[in-house]
Parts: structure tokens; sequence; C-alpha cells
């Protein structure tokens, strides 16, 4: 297994926070982790793709270790998110990258294609959605209220998302075995949006998430265009964006490897031997069309 070093670099003033391991000059895969977690969520990940790649995961601002500047002083939109994102690539000297995307990495990484179409390489969409299917609707629906009227009759509902009783949902729904998953992921992730004002800065990504169904005509366009090579490997009990999500993707690429497996939204928590045997065939199949 090999080290992983844990970094920090400064992005338009502000202090990311990145996890990276393997050697310098082999090919890039970029791990974009989603809500409420962080780069924390690759920590078995990056180790054992590192013999082969040089990986990297970012914490994005307002979560893990990067820095947490309040809402006053940072427009949390996931734009934003994605300019600190290729703010750190640009700094790294990283112009070509496969990557991994799930939750809220998924629109942070359709903007990086948009903006960059042919410095991705391939794709790994873990529950990450780029079509309207897959939304499961008893779960957006208070997502979707907020977004279109926020304020005191609709923010209770989404407020409640931050609770550890919601984040354990998330970590637990869908998973044949609960007791795969260590307890630590829910009361970390919990610990973080918890610390004084997160609060806020969460309420403001909900409220950007309508922003990202509107750009997914443009990614699809994106997706039929390039062909870029696609795994789409999915918790098939995710009860956030359920399968029909990954399947989505064979509309616009009929070659996209589509994978669900037994498991919910946090799929390596669980299921991560088979999970990582499709990740590394994957890029291993696609290797050759990557350059770092």
């Amino acid at each position: 297994m090999s080290d992983v070093h844990h970094r920090t670099a400064t992005v338009n003033g502000h202090r990311v926070f990145y996890r990276e391991a393997g050697p310098a000059g082999a090919p890039v895969v970029l791990l974009l982790h989603g809500f409420p977690t962080s780069s924390r969520m690759f920590r078995r990940l990056v180790p054992a793709l590192a013999d082969r790649y040089h990986v990297v995961a970012p914490d994005h601002l307002g979560f893990g270790h990067s820095a947490t500047p309040g809402t006053d002083e940072f427009t949390y939109t996931f734009d934003a998110l994605t300019d600190v994102t290729q703010g750190l690539l640009d700094q790294l000297g990283i112009d070509q990258f496969a990557m991994y995307v799930q939750d809220y990495g998924a629109p942070i990484g359709w903007r990086l294609a948009l903006r960059r179409p042919t410095a991705v390489t391939a794709i790994i969409s873990q529950n990450g959605n780029a079509y309207d299917e897959g939304f499961v609707p008893d779960f957006w629906a208070a997502v979707w209220a907020y977004a279109e009227d926020p304020g005191p009759a609709t923010e209770p509902a989404v407020r409640g998302a931050l609770s550890v009783d919601a984040i354990r949902w998330q970590y637990l729904t869908g998973v044949p075995e609960p007791d795969l998953v260590d307890p630590d992921t829910w009361l970390i992730d919990h610990a973080g949006v918890a610390r004084p004002g997160n609060d806020q800065i969460q309420l403001a990504l909900f409220r950007d998430y309508a922003t990202n169904p509107p750009l997914y005509p443009a990614v699809q366009e994106y997706f039929r265009t390039s062909q870029v090579p696609l795994l789409a490997i999915w918790g098939d009990g995710d009860e956030i964006f359920g399968p029909d999500g990954a399947k989505a993707f064979a509309k616009d690429l009929p070659d996209a490897e589509i994978r669900l497996i037994e498991g919910g939204h946090f799929l390596l928590e669980s299921a991560f031997d088979t999970a990582s045997r499709y990740i590394r065939g994957f890029l291993g199949r696609t290797a050759a069309a990557i350059t770092s």
C-alpha cells in the first residue's frame, strides 16, 4: 500500500486540504466527495489506486479539513466550489485526469468537464446524478421546496439533514449488513456540519443545488460528443439517487459500464472490495487514454 500524504494549498486565498498518493508521473485520478463528508470517504480507495495512479482527493471548502469561510466571506455555490477545485488542479500542474464523482462531487465534476472537455479522460460516477432520472422524490421534495422559497416554512425540513440521525440514515439505508459501516463515519461527518456557522454553509448549498439539473442537457451533450469512458457504479438501495440515475448514462454513452451493487449511498463503506475491483478494472482498461 502506498503512502498517503495529507497536504494543503492556498487557492483564491482559502486553505484547501487534499490527500495525495502515487507516483508523480502516473496518470491522475481525481476523487471528488459528496455531502456531508470529505475526502475521508476515500481513505481506503486512495492507497488502493496509488500503486498505478497519481491520486488527488481534495476536501471542498466548508468540509473536512479545508477552510470554512463564513457565508459572508465566500459565496457557496457549485460554480464557486468548481473554481476552487480547478484552482487546485492548476496549482498542482494537472491538466488531464480521470475523475471519480459522488453526490456533490458530481455537479462539481460536470462543471470541470464542461469548462475543459479535453481534460477529463474517464469518469467514475458512484451515486452521482447527471440525469433527472434517479432523484428519489421523497428525499428531494424538501430540497426543491427550500430552493424555490427559502424561509421558515421550508428550512426546518432541510435543516433536518444536518442531524446525526439523518447522516446515519444516509450511511445505513440500503446496506444489507449495516454493521459493516464504521459508526465513526456519521459521527465525524456530523461533527463537521455542527461546527459554528457551518449550518449556513450547508443551507446555501442546498439552495444552490437547484442550479444543477438545468445543467444536465449540456452535460449530456458533452457525453454524446466526447463519448468519454464512464463507469456508473451504484448502491442499488440508495434512497437519494436511485439506480435509474446509473442506468440513464447509457442513453448518451452506449458503451458505459453500469454496475448496480447491493448497498447504499456510501458504497465504499460496505462494499469496498467489490467496488474497488470494478474501479481498478475500469481504470486499467481506459488507462491508455489517460495522461498526467
